[in-house]
């Protein structure tokens, strides 16, 4: 019964997993496309509040118990750490970087959550094998970072990469504190309350920065417009409620390594879709890249009675389709 357990969890986390690498892959471009006639702050805060109400308004009619102001607190501050400091800094970038760049740079979010578990919550010290994967990650990353057809021309504007590196620090520690934080059980109710805690909260700064001000609705696009409505069921009430799930039952690298998939992604995308380039350049650094992302989630797991016992109360809370 163990045995069969196991392997029904890591057949979730693989889903799991592989949701987050293709649908935020694909979210930087949708960025793209929807700040492109809606304010970035005002883009994200409304994405994050539509997918809040929708998510926690199911989480409650399929019968998830009201939370505590104890819950409300948790999200909270993991909301602003995550799609307000995280989210919300990436969107308001994406103005001033191009998508591929913000994807590649966005790319160090492992990087912090393997040094910030280590120093800061004090977990175990990453192995060679982590290390090696890491490292080889980073440099798949360069090199894709090295190509032209993805950075164009001119410099990268100083401003707006270190934004997306704040961004991916905020998301760092959002991620390791949401692993502690005082939570529901229901990964429906947990993304629901957070985002709705983080879509007030980039809401609040897109109208203290002037954007509702700045908004013309007859100007917004369709291509805007569907970008957005991608972003609200793809980006965040598919994408986000798999990686809160993931948080819960797999070990943050493990997680974290969609950071080094998103950017692979993206440029396949862009060579699929936008007629982008792709080199032989490309097609290396994304083996380097996956080979990468191996080293690291196929570590030496625990017993399976380990596991059991760590990941029993919120994975027998954590059904499948609760994820997918």
């Amino acid at each position: 019964m163990e045995n069969k357990n196991w392997s029904r969890l890591a057949l979730q986390i693989a889903l799991a997993l592989g949701a987050i690498y293709l649908i935020w892959g694909s979210t930087y471009l949708a960025i793209r496309f929807a700040i492109g006639t809606i304010p970035p702050f005002l883009m994200a805060g409304s994405r994050n509040l539509a997918a809040g109400l929708i998510m926690y308004a199911w989480a409650r009619y399929r019968g998830a118990p009201s939370p505590s102001r104890g819950h409300w607190v948790g999200a909270g501050i993991v909301g602003a750490l995550l799609l307000l400091g995280g989210n919300g800094t990436l969107v308001w970038a994406q103005q001033r970087v191009p998508s591929g760049v913000a994807a590649l740079l966005i790319a160090t979010v492992p990087f912090w959550i393997v040094l910030l578990d280590w120093l800061w919550q004090k977990g175990k010290r990453p192995g060679s094998r982590v290390v090696g994967g890491l490292s080889l990650g980073f440099a798949g990353i360069i090199l894709l970072l090295g190509q032209g057809k993805l950075t164009g021309p001119g410099h990268i504007d100083t401003i707006g990469a270190a934004a997306v590196l704040f961004a991916a620090l905020s998301w760092a520690i959002g991620s390791l504190y949401s692993r502690r934080a005082k939570l529901p059980d229901s990964p429906f109710l947990i993304t629901g309350m957070q985002m709705l805690s983080g879509g007030v909260l980039t809401l609040l700064v897109a109208f203290a920065n002037g954007e509702g001000a700045r908004l013309e609705w007859g100007a917004i696009s369709l291509l805007s417009f569907s970008s957005w409505a991608y972003l609200v069921i793809f980006g965040s009430m598919v994408g986000f409620t798999c990686y809160i799930w993931l948080l819960r039952v797999a070990p943050a690298e493990r997680v974290a390594t969609y950071a080094y998939v998103n950017p692979v992604v993206a440029v396949f995308l862009g060579w699929a879709f936008a007629g982008e380039s792709l080199t032989p350049q490309t097609i290396l650094a994304s083996g380097v890249i996956i080979t990468a992302v191996v080293l690291i989630t196929t570590r030496r797991r625990p017993a399976p009675v380990k596991v059991q016992e760590e990941v029993k109360p919120p994975l027998m809370a954590a059904e499948p389709e609760k994820c997918l």
